[in-house]
């Protein structure tokens, strides 16, 4: 495994001449993000989700986890920890400058993954919850949105750095008759419905909690519907791809060019 010292940043600038290296293992270049994905989906992944490619400005490359189930990851099955780390570990191998979850339940892995690889990681969407609460008044809470309330559990809050459980307010989704299509699989959902759930189930959370500063999305199914909440809100919000792209933007680094 290489150090950080000995680890390629450079930027390949066509009109200078450059000696460029490649390590052996890497099959492919010009990617700085890994993404650990789960095993056993099975629902559309719109533009928007951490799956969807399209998503992203910049190139990703994802990888399955084998045997990486929701019912093992939700509960953070001791026995899968393993298969995360050595897909992980091959990622790394193939260039990646920085390791990501698809989703947030990936927290339950964050430090073990975090020890095993010489680049940063950013297993869950969860690792911005201090981040966030820096920004706020020291009054205001965090309102999240999760797939799996009975997942959000101490163990996964201190896995991801926080510390203070109290300042988050979390509001289930997946009992709600058509996101659920997601929590179990059912390999379709209506659009239409699933976005006017989520946003009522945002309204409902700082209906009720009018301390909340910011809304996190933790299920990386959300993003898509990370405007729409935002609009009938009011706050920022924060998702997977707030932390994909932030993570992407220290790992490949470009220089700047222009007038002065």
């Amino acid at each position: 495994m290489a150090s950080s010292r000995d680890r390629e940043y450079g930027f390949v600038k066509s009109d200078h001449g450059q000696q460029i290296e490649m390590k052996k293992g890497q099959y492919v270049a010009g990617f700085s993000v890994g993404i650990l994905f789960l095993d056993d989906c099975w629902y559309p992944v719109l533009p928007g989700n951490v799956a969807n490619l399209s998503t992203y400005d910049f190139p990703v490359v994802p990888r399955v986890v084998p045997n990486c189930t929701q019912d093992r990851i939700h509960v953070g099955d001791p026995t899968l920890v393993d298969e995360v780390i050595q897909t992980a570990q091959q990622l790394e191998r193939e260039g990646a400058r920085v390791i990501c979850g698809a989703c947030g339940f990936f927290g339950n892995y964050q430090k073990q993954v975090a020890d095993a690889v010489d680049i940063p990681v950013f297993m869950s969407s969860v690792v911005q919850i201090p981040w966030i609460k820096t920004g706020l008044k020291s009054n205001q809470r965090i309102g999240m949105l999760t797939a799996d309330s009975d997942g959000i559990t101490e163990s996964l809050f201190d896995n991801c750095g926080v510390t203070n459980i109290k300042d988050v307010v979390v509001k289930d989704l997946g009992k709600l008759p058509e996101f659920s299509a997601i929590v179990e699989s059912r390999g379709s959902f209506d659009n239409g419905v699933v976005r006017e759930e989520v946003v009522q189930a945002a309204k409902e959370l700082v209906e009720d909690n009018p301390d909340i500063g910011a809304i996190l999305l933790e299920c990386s199914d959300l993003p898509p519907y990370a405007a729409a909440i935002q609009q009938a809100v009011g706050l920022p919000v924060f998702d997977f791809i707030t932390m994909i792209r932030w993570a992407h933007m220290a790992t490949a680094q470009k220089p700047y060019y222009g007038f002065i």
